[in-house]
C-alpha cells in the first residue's frame, strides 16, 4: 500500500442545518455531510494531500449519501464500515442569537459509536501506513469505539505517524464533563499536534486566560505543537519558545460557523506534514495562521462544511483582496 498523508478516524453524520421556514411556518433543515476529522480531511484534500477516512455509518440513506459525499471529496472510503444494524449519527444545528450553535443529537446509539477494534484491525495498514493519523474526542464517548480509537492510536503510534488531536467538545455527547476532560487528557498525552479552542481550553484548565491556558497544556503534556483557536479574533500558535498570534478576518458575509475550527485544523496539519516539526519559524506559522484563519473565514459563509471546502486557489484569492 502507498504511503498516506493523513488518515483519520472518527464520526461522519449528517447535519441538519436550519435553512429557514416553510410556507406553513415550519423550520426548514438542510442535510449536509459532516462529522468533525472527515470534514478535515476534505479540506486536506483541497490542499493537495491523499487522505483515508476510518469510522462507521448505518447501511441506510443518509450512510450511502455520506459515503457518496466523501468519495467526491477524494477521500479514501476502504476503511468505511457500513452497518446493518444501527443507523447513522445525525446531528440538529440550530444557530444561537449570539452567533453560537445548538446541537441535538441522535445517537443512542448511532453508527459512528459502534466503530469495533476489529474493524480497526481490518484496516490496520491504513493506519501503518499515514504520516499523519488524526483523532477527536467523539469516537471516545462510548464503547467500542472508545476501544476502536486507542486500538489505531497504538498502531499509528508504532508505525511513527504523528499524531494530530482535535478535542471537539460537544458536551450533549457526554455523559459527564469528567468523562470529556478524562478523554482529552488521552489526546494531549498521545499528540504532536494538538488544535484545541479557547473554550476547551478554558474547560480543562479553568484559565479564563487562554494564553496562559494553552501553555499549560503544552509544557505539562510536551506536545510539540499547539494551535489555539480563537472564534472572530483568530488564532494563536505555540512552538518551543515562541508564540505567534494572529488576528482573525471578520467577514461580513458569515452566515454560520459549522465546520470553521474543522477548515482551520486541516491547514496546520497541512502547513506541519509540509513543513516538519523540527525547525518552524515565527515568520512561517504566521503565515500558516494566516491562511487558516483565511480558510476558516472563507467557509463561514457557506452552509455546511464537508461538501464546501474552500481550495487553495480560492484562499489566496481571498488574502490576495485583502493587500
Amino acid at each position: 500500500m502507498k504511503k498516506i498523508d493523513v488518515v483519520a478516524l472518527g464520526e461522519l453524520l449528517i447535519d441538519f442545518t436550519a435553512s429557514g421556514d416553510s410556507s406553513q411556518g415550519n423550520p426548514q433543515f438542510e442535510a449536509n455531510p459532516g462529522g468533525a476529522p472527515c470534514n478535515v480531511l476534505s479540506m486536506l484534500q483541497n490542499l493537495g494531500n491523499n487522505t483515508a477516512f476510518i469510522g462507521k455509518v448505518g447501511r441506510d440513506f443518509f450512510g450511502n449519501m455520506l459515503k457518496t459525499r466523501v468519495e467526491v471529496q477524494g477521500v479514501d472510503t476502504s476503511g468505511l464500515v457500513m452497518d446493518d444494524l444501527v443507523h447513522t449519527t445525525l446531528a440538529f444545528v440550530n444557530k444561537l442569537p449570539n452567533g453560537d450553535r445548538d446541537f441535538s443529537f441522535y445517537r443512542k446509539p448511532g453508527a459512528d459509536m459502534m466503530l469495533t477494534a476489529e474493524d480497526v484491525d481490518g484496516n490496520a495498514d491504513l493506519v501503518r501506513n499515514a504520516d499523519i493519523f488524526h483523532l477527536g474526542t467523539l469516537s471516545m464517548t462510548d464503547e467500542p469505539a472508545r476501544g476502536a480509537t486507542k486500538k489505531a492510536l497504538e498502531i499509528a503510534k508504532e508505525s511513527g505517524a504523528l499524531i494530530s488531536f482535535d478535542p471537539n467538545y460537544r458536551q450533549p455527547l457526554w455523559d459527564s464533563v469528567d468523562s470529556a476532560l478524562k478523554a482529552m487528557k488521552y489526546g494531549f498525552e498521545n499528540c504532536d499536534i494538538l488544535k484545541i479552542s479557547d473554550n476547551e481550553i478554558e474547560l480543562f484548565t479553568g484559565c479564563t486566560d487562554i494564553l496562559e491556558g494553552a501553555r499549560k497544556i503544552k509544557e505539562e503534556y510536551s506536545i510539540s505543537i499547539v494551535f489555539a483557536t480563537l472564534g472572530p479574533d483568530g488564532s494563536i500558535a505555540l512552538y518551543k519558545d515562541m508564540v505567534v498570534k494572529r488576528d482573525g478576518f471578520k467577514n461580513p458575509d458569515t452566515i454560520e460557523t459549522t465546520g470553521a475550527g474543522d477548515t482551520f485544523c486541516a491547514c496546520a496539519i497541512d502547513y506541519i506534514h509540509r513543513n516538519g516539526l523540527d525547525d518552524l519559524s515565527k515568520e512561517g506559522l504566521y503565515e500558516c495562521l494566516t491562511f487558516a484563519n483565511a480558510a476558516a473565514s472563507i467557509i463561514t459563509t457557506r452552509k455546511g462544511a464537508l461538501s464546501v471546502m474552500p481550495s487553495k486557489e480560492e484562499v489566496i484569492e481571498f488574502l490576495n483582496a485583502l493587500k
